[in-house]
């Protein structure tokens, strides 16, 4: 998609970190509901408020905790990754799956 390199590697690591976070996000929602917590209603805005707040703290430390274990594996920021030639039938092949979600999405609205 020739997309600039450090764009590749943030939404690498956001891909790869995504669960960890939603992970921690569910363990923060066990412990507020083991606590009483019931959502709903403006009373409850700055309870989640403080679980975002401690969320993105949680997930910048543990970028900050990130970030020198892979300098010190020898991470210097590039994408080590060469072009590959894609045959036309390849590309192809990919698409097939998604053309045929389309087709089906575009049969259906039709026929309402």
């Amino acid at each position: 998609m020739r997309l600039p390199g450090q764009l590749v590697l943030i939404l690498g690591f956001m891909v790869r970190y995504a669960d960890v976070i939603s992970g921690q996000l569910q363990a923060m929602r066990v412990a507020r509901e083991s606590r009483g917590f019931r959502g709903g209603g403006l009373r409850s805005w700055p309870v989640l408020a403080s679980t975002a707040g401690a969320l993105f703290i949680r997930s910048y430390e543990r970028g900050e905790r990130v970030h020198p274990a892979m300098l010190s594996r020898g991470h210097d920021g590039r994408t080590h990754v060469e072009p590959l030639a894609v045959a036309p039938r390849t590309r192809l092949t990919a698409m097939t799956l998604p053309l045929a979600a389309a087709l089906v999405l575009v049969a259906a609205m039709m026929s309402r």
